[in-house]
């Protein structure tokens, strides 16, 4: 990916840079937009299986418009609407909605949905599947579901290490959506050492945003003291910009909204990045800008570094939403 070429501008206060892309993806605005067209179109309760995103302010705001979140499908009544979340489901869930007679909206991210029609075709062709990503994430989860018996977990370049496939020629690597483009690189070396003849995806996994927010702090790094990455604990792609700023000796931290900042971080910092996970709304990022100006730092300069046009049609169950568009955009 080609960044804008961008220059910092100098200056003596205490300043905010902020960076742009941040916040919200093609595939959360998707996620979050078909819960607020399916409570419009049919009024709640609309059932959700786990967070539709993981961003606690944006659970909270749907649950109050009148969406229930449950855990597993058996919290819901028979017969009732469901939707499933951005991050995708199993096979097993889906039959599971089947047996339950549910109306179902699959709310799964289209990036998501490539990886796991990548996963089918290789398992139909014999390959042993190595995805790469972290235990017990919900899309890790209803990916590996796709091909249980045919698909490996890893999360690092030992565990590549201790793999024993049945047939070395036909191996085939996956990945998370979410990851550090970084770590994930590494492990995809190593797989090509032990396996010569793997097979990747035609293109990376790693969803664009993801890319796009890592590469925003690589390079806004060596400009500032301080990142603060908004987003909740349970978001991947969110610690992961924690992550990557970390590695290059950027002091950051992972908060939910500015109440979660602490003063002493700030001592001695006269220049903090502030950005976004993909799941996080932009409202969270201007209260916190607005609560760091109210302690000092009155700079405020905005960093473009790429321009993401991206979007995605809505599910089929909604394409019918009358007076709503049936494109989401982020323009």
């Amino acid at each position: 990916m080609t960044l804008k070429p961008f220059t910092i501008a100098e200056d003596t206060e205490k300043k905010i840079f902020l960076l742009k892309p941040r916040g919200f993806c093609a595939g959360v605005v998707r996620a979050i937009d078909v819960v607020e067209i399916a409570l419009e179109m049919y009024g709640p309760p609309i059932y959700v299986r786990k967070e539709i995103v993981h961003n606690k302010h944006v659970v909270d705001q749907l649950r109050d418009a009148g969406a229930v979140f449950v855990e597993e499908l058996e919290e819901v009544p028979s017969g009732a609407r469901a939707i499933f979340s951005a991050h995708g489901v199993s096979p097993q869930v889906r039959e599971q909605a089947r047996v339950r007679d549910l109306q179902i909206i699959d709310a799964t991210c289209p990036l998501v949905t490539k990886v796991h029609l990548e996963a089918i075709k290789f398992a139909r062709s014999g390959y042993t599947i190595v995805l790469i990503g972290h235990k017990d994430h919900d899309e890790v989860i209803g990916t590996l579901g796709e091909a249980p018996a045919q698909t490996v977990l890893v999360s690092s370049p030992e565990e590549v290490d201790a793999l024993n496939v049945p047939d070395a020629a036909r191996v085939c690597y996956l990945t998370q959506t979410t990851l550090s483009l970084d770590e994930t690189r590494d492990i995809v070396s190593r797989l090509k050492e032990r396996f010569p003849l793997i097979q990747g995806p035609p293109a990376q996994d790693i969803c664009y945003a993801t890319e796009n927010r890592q590469m925003g702090v690589k390079a806004v790094a060596p400009f500032c003291q301080l990142l603060l990455v908004v987003g909740s604990m349970n978001s991947s792609n969110s610690k992961r910009l924690v992550e990557v700023c970390e590695n290059t000796g950027v002091r950051s931290y992972l908060v939910d909204d500015e109440s979660d900042v602490n003063p002493a971080w700030l001592t001695n910092v006269k220049t903090v990045a502030v950005t976004a996970g993909a799941s996080a709304p932009e409202n969270l990022v201007q209260n916190l800008v607005a609560w760091l100006q109210r302690n000092g730092f009155h700079g405020l300069e905005e960093v473009e570094l790429v321009e993401e046009d991206v979007h995605f049609s809505l599910p089929g169950e909604l394409q019918t939403a009358g007076s709503r568009l049936t494109t989401i955009s982020l323009s």
